[in-house]
């Protein structure tokens, strides 16, 4: 049978009650056996666990053979444009730290490929107990928009080492604290501008930046029959800096 990513969602959260299960990784050598009790295996092992999950409820799906760009499966191997599914996992005692994508990857996938911006991430808030066992806290079906952000001097939150842009990381989604400055992004548009101003600042991608955003804007139209209207960074940056109230709760600044 086919599902929407959506489906999977509501199946995983109200047909099996995820939130309310546990499990063990377990690793099996000769004749030892040990109970995985290490936090940072748990991403990658979700991931083949939605997998085997997917192939026990026989729910159609194609694997994706580029590991580092998104989609994870395709819900509809007859047209791999639609029903894209990304899995991440991460725990939530901590802040996430997956990663989105390899940025200088991802700005020429989505113009190539624009239909990628509209992969569903189904990510997993996890806990693992003393005893090694991982519950599920928390499960959420999102857009690549509303799970990024900006970071002090660059538009997207970026891995960077030794001054080289590697990775899109996430942003914190699911709270109003103060200690949360950055606010996700609120729409594909801003997402979209972000990006173009990264292309730019970036210096391994800056002499793309000229034609940059008018091949992602005629692609994505051509894709959809739908020409965006993008706007420049600089007039909704300060946006997404979530700024202190007085009763001590915090809240999104007033975009320009």
């Amino acid at each position: 049978m086919k599902l929407t990513a959506e489906q999977v969602y509501e199946k995983l959260l109200n047909e099996d009650k995820i939130l309310e299960q546990k499990g063990q990784i377990k690793f099996y050598l000769n004749d030892v056996d040990v109970v995985v009790k290490q936090k940072d295996v748990v991403g990658n092992i979700m991931q083949e666990w939605l997998e085997c999950w997917l192939k026990k409820n026989g729910v159609e799906y194609a694997p994706s053979h580029n590991t580092q760009m998104p989609p994870d499966f395709f819900l509809n191997p007859d047209d791999q444009t639609k029903d894209l599914l990304e899995v991440k996992a991460f725990n939530y005692e901590a802040q996430p730290g997956f990663d989105i994508a390899d940025f200088n990857a991802y700005q020429e996938e989505i113009i190539r490929e624009p239909y990628m911006l509209h992969a569903k991430y189904l990510v997993f808030g996890y806990k693992m107990q003393a005893d090694g066992y991982v519950v599920i806290k928390k499960m959420w079906l999102k857009n690549v928009w509303d799970i990024c952000r900006r970071m002090e001097k660059w538009p997207l939150n970026l891995q960077i080492k030794d001054k080289v842009v590697h990775k899109i990381r996430p942003g914190i989604w699911y709270s109003e604290s103060n200690r949360v400055k950055f606010t996700t992004f609120s729409c594909l548009e801003h997402f979209i501008s972000a990006m173009e101003q990264t292309v730019y600042k970036n210096p391994k991608t800056r002499e793309l930046s000229g034609e940059w955003l008018e091949d992602f804007v005629a692609s994505y139209q051509k894709m959809y029959g739908v020409k965006l209207d993008i706007p420049r960074w600089n007039s909704i940056a300060d946006g997404y800096v979530r700024k202190k109230t007085t009763n001590g709760k915090a809240k999104r600044a007033a975009k320009s």
